[in-house]
């Protein structure tokens, strides 16, 4: 069983800076330092860069973690982290692990990112493997984001992995957006509890059973079309279906988006265009990546807030915010408590790290 490591409490925590992967992201490091220093001039929050000392530019007198190696894009996750231990990734998770910062933030390679969380910070007690949470806007309904896990971290699952996806979730989306009992919702392809996968079957009839306790309310399953609705608080799936889930709704998104500005962008259609750009500058906010903070990687002993790739300086400045409240907040603490006591025989994980994701978000 995984053992908490013990750090800082009280005012000395909430006074630690949050630890970012200056070398990360396809726009590191003038994006990523940008936003640290915007984040810094704002007050209230510490930022930690971490990289090459003088290999950052301007840092605007930030306090700053020198680490010589950079894990790249193209980089195997698992390999890369255990060869390049002076990297920014790593040395990051090693600050948080170490009690020198309350959080991590990282724009960089995403299976690394988490394979440096798990090996460096460690799993929380009797959780199983660490799932990656990204919330998917809800447009137009008035609701906070859902929260769909695993977005990438495990390819393939067993039943008593996604309940407990579904335990964090529901304490993510407690902590993150202040939902009093989050609607929790598995990711099938039909309504029906007949529909599905057996493992699907399964884990429908463990949640239906009650295990997610009082504090969250399993609502059955949901389809594919159901997202940007607001079906339900939490989407529950596989790393692999709940990847490609994702990246089909970004893909889509970005095609739609892209259609429609060409196609106001006419000269024929001027006047009307200003008018619906006017009608449409609402819905393009909140469907707005950069704007969510980016994924979280919840089931390791600490807050990790993984960053889209060409993440720029704004979308930096809300991952280091949302990095900072939730650590704070006890995000840690809160999926810990979901998942205590959860776990039975072969479902017990062993002593020693789970091996770094298979999945590469």
């Amino acid at each position: 069983m995984a053992r908490r490591r013990e750090r800082p409490t009280g005012d000395a925590f909430r006074s630690l800076p949050v630890a970012v992967d200056a070398m990360g992201g396809d726009h590191a490091p003038g994006a990523v330092v940008d936003g640290a220093r915007q984040v810094a001039s704002a007050g209230g929050i510490g930022v930690l860069l971490v990289g090459p000392d003088g290999g950052m530019g301007d840092t605007g007198g930030l306090p700053v973690l020198h680490a010589s190696e950079v894990i790249g894009m193209e980089d195997d996750p698992g390999q890369a982290v255990r060869r390049k231990k002076d990297s920014s990734l790593v040395r990051a998770a090693e600050a948080v692990r170490d009690g020198r910062a309350l959080a991590m933030v990282s724009a960089g390679n995403t299976g690394a990112a988490m394979a440096a969380a798990l090996l460096r910070m460690g799993r929380l007690p009797g959780v199983i493997r660490p799932a990656i949470a990204t919330p998917i806007p809800n447009p137009g309904t008035g609701r906070p984001p859902t929260v769909l896990l695993d977005a990438g971290a495990n390819a393939e699952c067993s039943a008593a992995m996604l309940v407990q996806f579904a335990q964090m979730g529901a304490a993510f989306a407690r902590q993150r957006y202040a939902v009093d009992r989050p609607r929790v919702a598995l990711l099938s392809i039909g309504e029906e509890k007949s529909k599905g996968t057996p493992l699907t079957k399964d884990v429908h009839r463990m949640l239906d059973a009650g295990v997610l306790g009082g504090e969250a309310t399993f609502v059955g399953n949901v389809e594919g079309r159901d997202f940007l609705h607001g079906a339900a608080d939490v989407v529950v799936t596989d790393g692999f279906t709940g990847n490609v889930a994702l990246k089909t709704l970004e893909g889509s998104l970005k095609f739609l988006v892209g259609s429609l500005m060409e196609v106001l962008g006419r000269p024929t259609l001027s006047d009307a265009a200003a008018v619906l750009l006017s009608e449409l500058a609402p819905l393009a906010t909140e469907l707005d990546p950069e704007g969510t903070g980016g994924a979280m990687l919840l089931g390791v002993d600490g807050v990790c807030v993984i960053s889209h790739g060409s993440s720029s300086p704004r979308a930096i400045v809300n991952a280091i915010t949302v990095a900072h409240d939730l650590a704070v907040a006890g995000l840690a603490d809160a999926v810990a408590d979901a998942v205590s006591g959860a776990l039975t025989g072969a479902d017990e994980p062993s002593s020693a790290p789970s091996e770094p994701p298979a999945v590469d978000a």
